[in-house]
C-alpha cells in the first residue's frame, strides 16, 4: 500500500484517538504483524466476514487481499469520521455506521446472515461487562455454527472475563501473537461451545 494512502488514515485514526482514546483503544492503527496473525486465523473456506470496530481498514485491505470479495464483508464502524473513511475506501463493502451491540439488526437489515467470522478491533478490555455481553451475543446470533470471533489485545490474557465465556457458553484459545506490532499484540480466537 503507498505510503500516500496510509497516512491520512493513520492521520485521522491518531485524531480519533485524541478526542476520545477510550473509544478507539489504540494509538495508531494495526501493524502488518498482527494483520498477518489475525487473518491466519480464519477457517479454511471463509467466505463472508464481519468485522468490527474497522478504523483505517487495515483489516479489511488484508481480507480483500485474502480473496474475500467486498459484498461479502459487513463493516461497522462507530466513529463516524473513520466510517466516512472506510465507506469512501471501499465503496462496494457493507460498510455501516453502527454500534457492534446492533450487529444482528444490521447484519438482518443489510441482509447479511451466516457469516463465517468475525473480525475484531474493539477495545473489549475498556467496555463494561454488560457492553461486552451484548456485543459477544450479537456477534455469535450472526456467525454460522462453530465459526470464530478473531480478537486481538495488547496483554498477554484474553480481554474477555472467564466468568462472561462461561455465561455465553464461549471457548477461547490463543491464536498467535504479534511481538513487533506497536504496542506488541495477542490474537484470541472465541468460538461457542
Amino acid at each position: 500500500m503507498p505510503a500516500q494512502r496510509q497516512v491520512p488514515g493513520a492521520w485521522t485514526f491518531f485524531r480519533q484517538w485524541l478526542r476520545n482514546p477510550r473509544a478507539m483503544a489504540a494509538l495508531s492503527p494495526s501493524g502488518r504483524q498482527l494483520t498477518q496473525a489475525m487473518i491466519a486465523q480464519l477457517p479454511a473456506g471463509t467466505q463472508r466476514v464481519v468485522e468490527l470496530g474497522a478504523g483505517t481498514g487495515v483489516f479489511t485491505r488484508a481480507l480483500l487481499a485474502q480473496g474475500i470479495r467486498a459484498r461479502d464483508l459487513l463493516v461497522v464502524e462507530l466513529n463516524e469520521e473513520l466510517h466516512g473513511l472506510l465507506q469512501a475506501e471501499f465503496p462496494e463493502a457493507r460498510v455501516v455506521h453502527g454500534n457492534a451491540c446492533d450487529l444482528a439488526a444490521i447484519a438482518a437489515r443489510t441482509g447479511f446472515e451466516g457469516a463465517d467470522a468475525a473480525i475484531s478491533g474493539l477495545g473489549f478490555l475498556a467496555m463494561p461487562r454488560e457492553v461486552q455481553k451484548g456485543i459477544l451475543s450479537a456477534v455469535f446470533s450472526v456467525l454460522g455454527p462453530g465459526r470464530p470471533l478473531i480478537q486481538f489485545t495488547y496483554g498477554p490474557a484474553g480481554p474477555i472475563p472467564r466468568d462472561l465465556l462461561d455465561e455465553l457458553g464461549l471457548s477461547v484459545r490463543r491464536g498467535g501473537i504479534a511481538p513487533i506490532n506497536l504496542p506488541p499484540a495477542f490474537v484470541f480466537v472465541y468460538t461457542r461451545d
